[in-house]
């Protein structure tokens, strides 16, 4: 049903009727929303926003450069009051002339502005104009603080853009006319079933507001999504490893060992048959190890890398050589998880171990000197606040991490949501992926910490300073050959600092592939599908990564299948599948495994 067709039908009297029953609902619900909203903890207010200091360096840069060069500040202001005067005057002409219509809008194209009402209606129409004009002035104004250091402007220029997308028009419901509309054409229905949302969103993350993306009763781990045939083989207090079913009669002799991120779940790689890389990289005739790392509660507060690279990826490698009979292995890590297979790696390199065969690198920083758009909140006013946080907690708490990582991609993961939630009434989308954005986990506090001291502020790796089981470790320890691939529009793990840490690691066999698209659909990016190319080079993986973009050439299509070609030159003959679970190693569960449901740990096996 659409809006204008809700309700047209109903006599007058059911209507008034609905209305009140609509208003006895926000009585309801402002109370429970009151009530919610008192089970919020407190929390270090650093996590709240940035520090004070962003603050004082930007007003000091725009007072530095009143002083240093008042014609080009005046000549901003008076560009940006004859644009506003001119926007007023030509709306007030065309009222004058009895017309109810806007006026000429030469304004950019934004798809938030989508309902015709913003072109036509002249309310609407000026509130946008004006606001893009607001917005042009704000960002010219920052963009020319030239006194800024090189860090302080990406922070100033990001909070400045945070504050320009907060105030849209459109995240105000007096201003929205797609929430006016429907809110009249549904007596209120759609405002009640808005705040029903809110309140139920405020509950469910304890007085935190967060919007629900996703439909989290339309997907089951294992039932729907996840379902590729498998079983957990080995289990301890930091991972359960997978072992999946074989689809090809023979398989390549060398294992396959992939680490996900620990800061979200590994189903990434395999939310339905049609772009799952798992059942892909299994078809192809690799037999195929994941880990599925344990969700973290307060227990786990004195847990770090160290912990993780001993008891999970040293383990790991172990078992998958026990359970396969070979002597090596070829390894993949994705994001954070590839950083720490970088530290592995250099470690077993320092320890002349030859266990891992190969690498590769997903979306991966080892380089941290430019941590790209994350950097913004990898100051030390976030950071200290982080620290004391996770030593009261233990943990570092997933609802920091998704709201961090939401507001580097603000419009589409909160205001528009929000939008539709709370001020439309909309139920959230079964949309799969935005379901596993949503079940995150949480980091050990110690973790936390040596990975945004160590490796993030310190750069601790690419300076080789980074301490692995009590030794420094660097690139150049990375020796073995690799593949990296890194995705163009990437957010988190920006691909030119994915580029300049592998052209120092110290292999001698390199393989750069660069995908389109961002840090999840750059990935998971299946052939089938025709959607996103990649470009490759036969230059090495070194100089500036502009230059290799420049000289390299674009394929049509998914970069799985030369992946593919390249692991399989590196994994050997094909010899029998290995079926996953028997006599001499038993399996312990059915995959998925128990750890990627479970909200805290599982006792080890």
């Amino acid at each position: 049903m659409t809006t204008a067709e809700y309700g047209k039908d109903m006599d007058p009297a059911d209507r008034a009727e609905r209305l009140k029953a609509n208003l006895a609902r926000l009585e309801e619900l402002s109370a429970r929303l009151t009530t919610a909203l008192t089970q919020r903890r407190p929390h270090d207010p650093a996590l709240n926003g940035p520090g004070a200091d962003v603050y004082v360096k930007a007003a000091a840069s725009y007072m530095a450069e009143m002083m240093q060069n008042p014609a080009r500040v005046l000549e901003q202001q008076i560009n940006y009051w004859g644009k506003t005067l001119t926007h007023y005057v030509e709306a007030q002409q065309v009222l004058a002339k009895g017309e109810f219509k806007a006026p000429p809008d030469p304004g950019p194209k934004d798809r938030r502005f989508a309902n015709p009402l913003w072109d036509t209606h002249p309310y609407f129409n000026f509130l946008k104009q004006q606001y893009q004009l607001n917005s042009e002035a704000i960002t010219a104004a920052v963009g020319d603080m030239e006194s800024l250091e090189p860090e302080d402007r990406k922070r100033v220029e990001y909070f400045a853009r945070q504050i320009v997308d907060m105030f849209s028009p459109t995240n105000f419901l007096g201003t929205n006319p797609d929430a006016l509309e429907k809110a009249v054409a549904t007596d209120g229905e759609s405002l009640v079933q808005g705040l029903e949302n809110l309140v139920r969103d405020i509950e469910a993350n304890h007085g935190e507001m967060i919007v629900t993306l996703a439909d989290n009763n339309a997907f089951t781990v294992g039932g729907n999504i996840a379902t590729a045939p498998g079983a957990v083989v080995y289990r301890n207090r930091m991972m359960e490893l997978i072992q999946y079913s074989p689809t090809t009669e023979t398989v390549h002799k060398t294992p396959l060992l992939i680490f996900p991120p620990w800061i979200n779940k590994f189903y990434i790689m395999d939310l339905k048959p049609q772009n799952s890389l798992i059942r892909w990289i299994v078809d192809q005739g690799f037999t195929l190890f994941v880990v599925s790392w344990v969700n973290p509660d307060a227990s786990y507060a004195e847990v770090g890398l160290d912990d993780y690279i001993r008891e999970g990826y040293l383990r790991a490698m172990a078992e998958v050589r026990r359970i396969t009979g070979e002597p090596q292995i070829n390894a993949v890590g994705y994001c954070i998880a590839g950083t720490t297979l970088g530290l592995t790696l250099a470690h077993l390199q320092k320890a002349g171990d030859k266990t891992v065969k190969s690498a590769t690198f997903f979306t991966t920083l080892t380089d941290f000197s430019d941590p790209g758009e994350v950097g913004v909140f990898l100051t030390d006013d976030f950071v200290d606040g982080i620290e004391r946080q996770v030593a009261q907690d233990g943990v570092l708490s997933r609802l920091f991490m998704q709201r961090t990582f939401s507001f580097l991609r603000s419009n589409d993961l909160i205001y528009t949501p929000a939008i539709k939630s709370y001020m439309m009434g909309e139920a959230p989308p079964a949309f799969d992926l935005l379901y596993w954005n949503g079940d995150s986990t949480n980091l050990p506090a110690k973790m936390a910490v040596e990975y945004l001291r160590g490796l993030c502020q310190r750069d601790g790796f690419a300076r080789g300073e980074f301490p692995v089981l009590g030794h420094p470790v660097s690139l150049r320890d990375v020796k073995v050959p690799l593949c990296a691939i890194a995705c163009e529009t990437d957010h988190i793990a920006h691909w030119r600092g994915s580029f300049n840490g592998v052209k120092q690691m110290g292999s001698k066999d390199k393989t750069f592939i660069l995908s389109e698209s961002g840090h999840i659909a750059g990935i998971i990016n299946p052939p089938s599908k025709g959607k996103y190319g990649h470009y490759t080079s036969e230059a090495p993986v070194a100089g500036a990564p502009e230059d290799w973009l420049a000289g390299a050439t674009k394929h049509a299509g998914s970069w799985w299948p030369r992946w593919g070609k390249w692991l399989a030159a590196q994994s050997g003959a094909m010899v029998p599948a290995r079926i996953p679970g028997d006599s001499v190693h038993p399996a312990l569960a059915p995959a998925p495994g128990g750890y990627v449901v479970a909200k805290t740990a599982l006792p080890a096996s």
